[in-house]
């Protein structure tokens, strides 16, 4: 399913940025929301949006922008994670600047932010530099935002490292949000001033869709990413005010707009923008090619944040404003788990199993093919729900008869021997990795298992459901095939 135009995004975005360097004389500091790859979220509401797409996109602008990394000394000093990927936001720095290299982008520097002598972040900066690495510290200032004189001074921004850059076009990036990229741009913006240059400031979000309507499902999906962190979707007063046309923007820019005016008249002597709408350079809105299709999509999502949460919860988050705004952004579309037809399925099989010890209910699970056609499994002596589903799903996409045994029992049997006896485990059951596994080997020399696998490709983009919380071995397998998963916050 296709519902977002790739190609004509990559065009008119970029032709877009162009424009907006040449306003500001050829110099323009673009502050980068959100991934510029990796960028799952938007994949997954747009379907057809590929995670890479922006970085497309800055290839068509490649031989004329630097990048530039920002990373908070705060984040440093305290060993920040990137809970998606579980690395610290110092090592993807590195992560970072070594993708975009691969992909021949020039990576300037690194801006260390929210300096005031941390001697983690010295023993970083040290480390960069033994790699060849340039790096900047940008200080604290008292009173940022709202200090206005001091900020737009000598003391201020005037205080911090100024990044050499040789490119018309600075791509400012960062590992996650709260790292200073904004403030990074607008010191730069004091400094070149300072040294008689004109330059200037965009900011690039992919959400909100500021031309779609506020209660758009897709723009309902950006506040349920944001659910952590209370993110709220608005019109923006000021563009209304300023043209007399609605345009959607989110709390934390409206609420900051009128400080970054106040900068902006400082450093330049007048704003060159009328309202945060005006800042920013998303295209999205304008290559949606199924609107239908993006809807559904975003409902989905908001469902999978709210499964997420909950999950979250039962393994001792403290994250209930959170659900409670997940649940309200499902009740404002109408929607709520039962929508989602893989967690209905999976949990009518589970039902249908009967009880088991102690009168828990065999786990099950339920995948949504291609097709449209719903797939279900449940537990057994011999695998997990979730390999089971990825047997079925396998055996329907290669036309496999559901009665027919890919792997046998008395294969599986001595590897669960193994399991058991040599590496102490608790739990018999296959895994889907130690599954798929398997059914490589006997591919070898069985038609059908080959047939099975070849069939893997098309499980991305499938939906599924558990009735019970995922090992991470299972959840990472479903990851790797691109299937989005949800599970019932239930852990046995």
């Amino acid at each position: 399913m296709t519902a977002f135009d790739c190609d004509k995004y990559i065009r008119i975005q970029s032709e877009h940025i162009r424009e907006r360097i040449v306003q500001f004389g050829n110099k323009l500091y673009l502050e980068m929301g959100g991934k510029l790859f990796d960028d799952m979220h938007a994949s997954r509401v747009l379907p057809g949006f590929q995670p890479d797409t922006k970085l497309q996109m800055l290839t068509q602008l490649r031989d004329s922008l630097e990048i530039v990394i920002v990373l908070s000394a705060l984040d440093i000093e305290r060993n920040k994670v990137r809970q998606d990927l579980g690395i610290t936001y110092d090592e993807d720095v590195l992560r970072l600047r070594d993708e975009f290299m691969q992909r021949d982008f020039m990576v300037s520097a690194v801006v260390i932010t929210h300096y005031s002598g941390q001697r983690s972040a010295d023993a970083y900066r040290q480390r960069l530099e033994r790699k060849g690495i340039r790096v900047y510290y940008h200080y604290t200032i008292d009173g940022y935002p709202h200090n206005v004189d001091l900020i737009a001074s000598d003391e201020g921004f005037g205080h911090n490292d100024y990044i050499e850059t040789t490119r018309p076009l600075v791509v400012i990036t960062a590992p996650g949000p709260g790292s200073g990229k904004m403030a990074v741009c607008l010191s730069q913006l004091y400094n070149e001033q300072k040294r008689g240059r004109e330059a200037g400031y965009a900011k690039f979000e992919t959400f909100p869709v500021w031309n779609l309507p506020l209660k758009h499902p897709l723009n309902a999906a950006y506040e349920a990413a944001t659910a952590d962190l209370q993110d709220v979707n608005m019109l923006d007063p000021f563009h209304l005010e300023a043209y007399g046309k609605t345009a959607v923007n989110y709390n934390r820019d409206i609420e900051i707009y009128p400080v970054l005016n106040a900068l902006f008249t400082s450093i330049y002597g007048k704003s060159p923008y009328k309202s945060p709408t005006d800042m920013g350079v998303n295209m999205v809105g304008f290559c949606i090619s199924d609107d239908d299709a993006v809807c559904e999509a975003s409902k989905q999502e908001i469902i999978r944040r709210y499964f997420q949460a909950v999950c979250r919860l039962a393994n001792g988050a403290v994250n209930e404003p959170e659900i409670k705004k997940l649940a309200l952004l499902q009740q404002q579309l109408g929607i709520n788990t039962a929508y989602r037809k893989t967690t209905v399925a999976a949990r009518e099989r589970r039902a249908l199993t009967g009880a088991i010890h102690d009168g828990v209910f065999a786990h099950a699970a339920a995948i949504e093919l291609p097709n449209g056609k719903i797939i279900t499994a449940e537990a057994g002596d011999l695998l997990g729900s979730s390999a089971a589903l990825l047997l079925n799903a396998m055996k329907e996409l290669a036309g496999i008869d559901h009665a027919l045994r890919l792997i046998p029992e008395d294969i599986i049997e001595p590897i669960q021997n193994t399991k058991i006896t040599y590496l102490h485990g608790k739990n018999p059951r296959l895994h889907t990795d130690e599954t798929l596994v398997t059914l490589s080997v006997l591919s070898l020399h069985d038609e059908n298992c080959r047939r099975a696998l070849e069939t893997l490709p098309l499980l991305k983009g499938c939906q599924a459901h558990s009735t019970v919380m995922l090992n991470s071995v299972d959840w990472k397998t479903f990851k790797k095939l691109g299937i989005d998963l949800t599970t019932d916050p239930a852990k046995k």
